[in-house]
């Protein structure tokens, strides 16, 4: 990722940058909250629900790093996918196609969502657009960061829940009922229909705060 962000550096000569310094107290803040609330509605519900139960935990050697290695991994795609290449295309072309290619590189990215189904690749693509909402809400690449990463490191590292690479240990274990469209199946939270729909209501929800605050400065500057 140094490597990369040199020669994005040395490329574009500063013409286009990646936005995280303006706006990243706030930004970082309502990732965080958004968040804990993403995982927690999501997991709460399947739990209440019955849909997912925790069957008993796993004793995990240094789980501080495990969670440190997740939150890398979560920079490193947001750097790679809503960073350069989306900065990239929003500047060079323009803001649709920056979300296509970004969404569909973020999806492929996720290629074992496509051995599990329909669904779970519907997940991986309203997650993205859902990501893309928040950055251009708050305007500051940490706000998706934080999001990402909490969903990551409390899903996958914590519950279980959340599909990481296969070497990621978990603190606890999920089983899902056998209502696979409920429960996510093996994919567990990421497979549920209840995830696509929460993902859908928080990119319209963000998507129309973005919507919002462009009018607003449009007409601050006229």
């Amino acid at each position: 990722m140094v490597l990369l962000t040199v020669v994005f550096i040395l490329i574009e000569k500063r013409k286009v940058a990646v936005p995280i310094r303006e706006h990243a107290g706030k930004g970082a803040l309502v990732g965080l909250i958004v968040g804990i609330a993403w995982i927690g509605l999501a997991a709460g519900v399947l739990l209440a629900t019955h849909q997912l139960t925790i069957a008993g935990g796993n004793m995990v050697q240094l789980p501080w790093l495990w969670m440190l290695s997740a939150f890398v991994n979560v920079v490193m795609q947001e750097l790679l996918v809503r960073g350069y290449i989306y900065q990239l295309l929003k500047t060079n072309c323009n803001l649709p196609v920056a979300i296509v290619v970004s969404t569909a590189l973020f999806t492929l990215m996720h290629g074992g969502a496509f051995e599990a189904g329909l669904l779970p690749v519907a997940n991986v693509v309203s997650m993205c657009l859902f990501t893309t909402a928040l950055y251009e809400a708050e305007e500051t690449l940490l706000a998706p960061i934080m999001a990402h990463a909490v969903w990551n490191m409390v899903g996958g590292v914590i519950l279980g829940g959340v599909s990481l690479a296969d070497d990621y240990p978990s603190l606890f274990n999920m089983t899902p009922s056998a209502n696979a469209l409920l429960s996510g199946g093996s994919c567990k939270i990421e497979g549920s229909v209840v995830i696509l729909l929460l993902n859908v209501v928080l990119t319209l929800a963000f998507a129309i705060a973005a919507r919002r605050d462009t009018t607003m400065r449009q007409a601050a500057q006229a």
